[in-house]
């Protein structure tokens, strides 16, 4: 059983067990969280698709820890006119692990 969800404007297909890292939500590490916004639900070759949502589907998790991912360099530069500009940036992110799929 797999499902397609939404969260941070980005879809993920997820399945019982995958761990994934989410967009942050203030949450301690061990809570329990229920994504209710489900896109799709499939079982093998029957599939459900929301328009736009899957009615009372949810995916339920597990959060495991809070972070900030690696960072990313952004380095603009005009040629010839001695302008550089530097910057970085680290995102937020709550990482989960599926426990299980209501469809």
């Amino acid at each position: 059983m797999y499902a397609v969800i939404e969260n941070g404007g980005k879809q993920y297909r997820v399945t019982v067990g995958d761990k994934l890292r989410l967009e942050r939500m203030e949450m301690e590490p061990g809570a329990e969280l229920a994504l209710d916004r489900v896109l799709m639900v499939g079982v093998g070759d029957d599939v459900q698709v929301g328009r736009p949502l899957v009615e009372g589907a949810a995916v339920k998790a597990t959060v495991l820890s809070q972070g900030r991912a690696k960072k990313v360099h952004i380095f603009k530069m005009r040629r010839r006119k001695h302008y550089r500009k530097q910057q970085g940036h680290r995102q937020y992110f709550t990482e989960v692990r599926i426990t299980g799929i209501e469809a």
